[in-house]
Order: C-alpha cells, then sequence, then structure tokens
C-alpha cells in the first residue's frame, strides 16, 4: 500500500510547506480527533495564482485546479497540525466557496477539483460531506476558498 505522499508524487503533486494565515487566526487546529483548517487559498508560495471570478475571468477548468490546489495547502495545514498524513483516518468535511460571476452555478464541479484529489489519495475514507457555495467575493480576489475537517488517529 502507498503512502499519501506517494499517492500524491504519483498523481505528479507536491505537498507544499503550510501557508500562514492572512489574518488574525489560526490556519489550522485539533480539537479532539478533529483536526479543522480555516480556509485555504489556491497559494503557490505566497502568490494566489488563480484570481477573479467563476464564469467571468476564469473557467470552470481553472476553478476546479484552484479546488485541487486548495485542497493540497489544507493537507499540508493537516500535516503541520499532526505531523503525518497518515493520521489521517477520514476526510469529514470540505467547505468550499467560489467567486462566482452572475448566474454561475457549477461550483459543485469546481470543488470537485477538492474532492476528487480526497477521494484518489484516501479512498473511501476521503469521500466526505460537503458544502458548495457561490460567493460575490473572497479576500485576496482568490477564485475558490477551501477549508476541510479530517478525522485523525
Amino acid at each position: 500500500m502507498s503512502t499519501i505522499e506517494e499517492k500524491l508524487a504519483a498523481l505528479d503533486l507536491e505537498l507544499p510547506a503550510a501557508p500562514g494565515p492572512v489574518g488574525y487566526y489560526v490556519p489550522v487546529l485539533q480539537t479532539g480527533n478533529l483536526v479543522i483548517t480555516s480556509g485555504q487559498l489556491p497559494f503557490i508560495g505566497k502568490e494566489v495564482v488563480f484570481q477573479g471570478k467563476l464564469g467571468e475571468h476564469i473557467h470552470e477548468e481553472d476553478g476546479f485546479n484552484a479546488a485541487r490546489l486548495c485542497a493540497l495547502n489544507a493537507l499540508a495545514q493537516i500535516k503541520a497540525c499532526v505531523g503525518d498524513l497518515e493520521r489521517v483516518r477520514r476526510i469529514v468535511r470540505v467547505e468550499g466557496y467560489v467567486q462566482s460571476a452572475d448566474g454561475f452555478q457549477s461550483q459543485p464541479q469546481v470543488l470537485n477539483g477538492a474532492s476528487k484529489l480526497f477521494v484518489d489519495l484516501f479512498g473511501e475514507a476521503g469521500k466526505h460531506t460537503r458544502v458548495a457555495v457561490g460567493v460575490n467575493e473572497l479576500p485576496l480576489n482568490a477564485a475558490v476558498e477551501v477549508a476541510v475537517w479530517a478525522e485523525v488517529e
């Protein structure tokens, strides 16, 4: 059986360093067996790489990739909190926010970028509850923001 990081490499993905907060909050915390991330933006380093509204400036495929990047950043936060992604027993909940132009209604398809990654990495334990919400604006003009709840051992 492959480790989560080996599975990431097989997908040609790499776990980034956990991004720092952009405000006065903690990026991740653990309470009991739950690890909960703050909203993660599509950062690479210190740059938000997908900016603007889906359906106006950003195409759905780019939104999917932005959501996947947010999920990678959430996994980086979880690893920073618990030390090893092998401790994750289940992805419990994904909360996704999509900066949407008027009339854009494909928020679920955009958030599939995060959801698919979790299932690819964790199998059945990656299946989760989810919220996919369209919003008018997001911090730093990010196209997508994702928060994750994970159960750990």
